[in-house]
């Protein structure tokens, strides 16, 4: 098994500044003997001011840092700014190293001690030639020593001497090249649980131990398990099949097996989900419990065909990567009281509303482990139940069987409940029960799809619910998003551009710092670890009720909701980007939209 080297891509740090004038300090030479002064490149460009380069050099000189390094912390400009200069400054590629950059099957052709003592590299080899990342490039004894060192010829790329000795770690464990996780991890490590509903443990001893397949999918579950992430994506491709893992809410590339094993991987996928493994046309959809390293995971498996072939996601319900209780979701102090009082209401309709992956499961489990009582009869009807909640019935849809979420809604209320949950609230059949089950003295919490708290009231207008129903009916919204908490080993401050904050509405203030992440390996080189909600709840007081009944639309809707004193998804990511919690970019990509 063989990992393909993506292309070089670049990054841009400076040169280190040696000392003296100003001008000198990011000055190198090039190949035509005259001098390229980073600064005076940038400045000639209009990308920086006078005022904003000598900010940089003092904070060069401060921090010992490379020119461009200084520049990128601080927010001056950016890295596709940066670019085109270093290149002509550099006179040869630079590279920002990260999985999938190095190749390996060569990285380990410079043993580990030179690596550490040279500060370089081996990331790829074409033919006879090794590109080599190196933090002195230009140094030619260096050069000849990696040359004697391999026996080939070296191709220097610049990367910066921090990035080479993070990835130093990374490239020289055990577990770096995929040949031997897959010829020698442990079978223990993954162990198939048996579930007399989910799993037909038998069908399993037909597998051939140890195969390299099994093993490579114990790999995947195993390592996806230790990274938390929520999905693994398993995708065929012309020359390789793919696959990534979504980690925080973002896809990132861990592993390119060779084409020719994928329906093998799809197959022992299938095996593992029940799934019938000669049917290749149609999407399918499974379920199985692992226990990694002792501890019990759901897979829930999901197959479907294309062009190349057929793509799997395993969704990992992992509960103890989750937390269940309202105090540690991120909601503000004030905003948490809201929604505490809203669930303690007798009756009523609650909505959580976001896109998908939003956390809005999350808030409502975690809403239910706050009101259930042995006292209370708690019924849900969710498709699929992902999580098992004591003291609360909950019902799976199955449509196959016509109990789909309006057919099993009403079966609900003839089981004398106090509070139903609806995993999602998606026709307006489900809408129109949902809504007579909070007017008939129920308290009803369910999920809706759009951006913020007041589209859902609208949403729920176009669906055919008669506005003073809502009026009534609805005690409150909770709108919410997750952005990502910026690393804390590779944090580092920064100084966003007016432009940024004028989009975001964010006053500007020559004295306020941000942080952004720089990207290490605890963070997989994303500057960011972990995940916290941005929330905004719309309470229905009784201005709000009569803007609902008179069928007002979105706009006026939101006028009120600020009006009151509320908060937007956008002001409260602001609020923790200025908390240094995440990033203005991250907020930008999370909660910004007209």
């Amino acid at each position: 098994m063989t990992v393909a080297a993506a292309p070089l891509s670049p990054v841009m740090v400076g040169a280190p500044a040696p000392a003296g004038p100003r001008r000198a300090e990011c000055a190198l030479p090039d190949t035509s003997g005259s001098t390229l002064r980073l600064g005076d490149m940038l400045l000639s460009a209009g990308l920086l001011t006078d005022s904003e380069l000598e900010a940089a050099l003092e904070y060069q000189r401060r921090k010992g840092k490379r020119l461009g390094e200084a520049l990128l912390e601080l927010g001056l400009v950016s890295e596709e700014q940066l670019l085109p200069y270093l290149h002509r400054q550099l006179g040869m590629p630079a590279v920002r190293l990260r999985d999938g950059l190095v190749d390996p099957a060569v990285v380990r052709l410079i043993p580990r001690q030179a690596a550490e003592r040279l500060s370089a590299l081996a990331m790829f080899k074409v033919r006879g030639t090794l590109t080599v990342a190196m933090a002195d490039p230009q140094d030619l004894l260096l050069t000849d020593e990696l040359e004697d060192l391999t026996g080939l010829r070296v191709r220097p790329v610049f990367a910066a001497r921090s990035n080479i000795h993070r990835m130093l770690d990374r490239c020289y464990q055990d577990d770096f090249a995929v040949d031997t996780v897959t010829a020698d991890l442990d079978e223990s490590a993954v162990e198939l649980r048996s579930d007399p509903v989910d799993m037909d443990v038998t069908s399993l001893e037909n597998m051939a131990d140890g195969s390299p397949v099994v093993n490579l999918i114990n790999y995947l579950i195993m390592q996806a398990v230790r990274g938390g992430a929520s999905d693994i994506h398993i995708e065929p491709g012309a020359k390789h099949s793919t696959v990534r893992f979504r980690v925080d809410g973002q896809l990132r590339e861990v592993l390119r097996p060779r084409r020719d094993i994928h329906p093998a991987l799809i197959s022992r996928i299938k095996v593992m989900g029940r799934m019938d493994i000669a049917e290749q046309r149609y999407p399918q959809d499974g379920r199985c419990r692992v226990a990694v390293e002792n501890r019990e995971v759901d897979l829930r498996i999901s197959t479907t065909p294309t062009v190349l072939g057929e793509k799997s996601v395993l969704r990992i319900l992992d509960r103890k990567n989750l937390t269940f209780n309202l105090d540690e979701l991120g909601f503000p102090r004030e905003l948490l009281s809201d929604v505490k009082r809203l669930l303690a209401k007798p009756y009523g309709l609650f909505l959580v509303c976001g896109p998908t992956g939003s956390g809005k499961t999350t808030t409502l489990y975690s809403a239910l482990e706050l009101i259930k009582s042995e006292y209370r009869n708690i019924v849900t009807v969710e498709d699929p139940v992902e999580y098992r909640v004591e003291l609360v019935n909950q019902i799976q849809v199955n449509e196959a069987k016509g109990l789909d979420f309006p057919a099993v809604l009403r079966s609900i209320l003839r089981q004398d409940p106090d509070v139903i949950m609806v995993g999602e609230i998606r026709d307006s059949e489900t809408a129109q029960v949902a809504v007579q089950a909070a007017l008939t003295g129920h308290l009803v919490l369910s999920t809706l799809h759009t951006n913020d708290s007041a589209g859902a009231i609208v949403r729920l207008v176009d669906m055919g619910i008669e506005p003073y129903k809502l009026a009534a009916s609805v005690v409150g919204v909770c709108a919410q998003r997750l952005v990502r908490r910026v690393c804390r080993k590779c944090q580092t401050i920064y100084y966003p551009p007016a432009e940024l904050l004028a989009t975001l509405h964010c006053a500007r203030s020559d004295a306020k710092v941000f942080v952004r992440g720089e990207g290490c390996s605890d963070c997989h080189d994303t500057g960011f670890q972990g995940r916290i909600g941005t929330y905004e709840v719309l309470v229905l007081d009784e201005a709000m009720r009569k803007l609902v009944a008179a069928g007002a639309d979105t706009e006026a809707l939101r006028a009120q909701f600020r009006a009151s004193g509320g908060r937007t998804l956008l002001e409260e990511g602001i609020r923790l980007a200025e908390q240094h919690t995440t990033s203005l970019d991250e907020v930008m990509r999370v909660a910004y939209f007209d």
